[in-house]
């Protein structure tokens, strides 16, 4: 699918693995996620991550938000 598994370890816990892999677009990832998924034995959950280049253009966004209440 165009992607490169960075890192895999096992884990004690809620999850038993976690599996770092870098997919070229946020589709891609869901349609691995829904494909691994519908097979039943085994349970994906995904989280994007940012890196340091995303982070840095996000602070330089203006965003028009108000809180609640305000």
């Amino acid at each position: 699918m165009g992607g490169k598994l960075e890192a895999f370890y096992f884990a004690f816990g809620d999850a038993d693995a976690f599996v770092i892999v870098s997919l070229p677009d946020s589709t891609t990832a869901a349609a691995l996620a829904l494909n691994i998924n519908t097979s039943l034995l085994v349970s994906v959950t995904t989280t994007a991550l940012l890196d340091p280049e995303d982070v840095d253009a996000a602070v330089k966004m203006s965003v028009n938000y108000r809180a609640p209440g305000s």
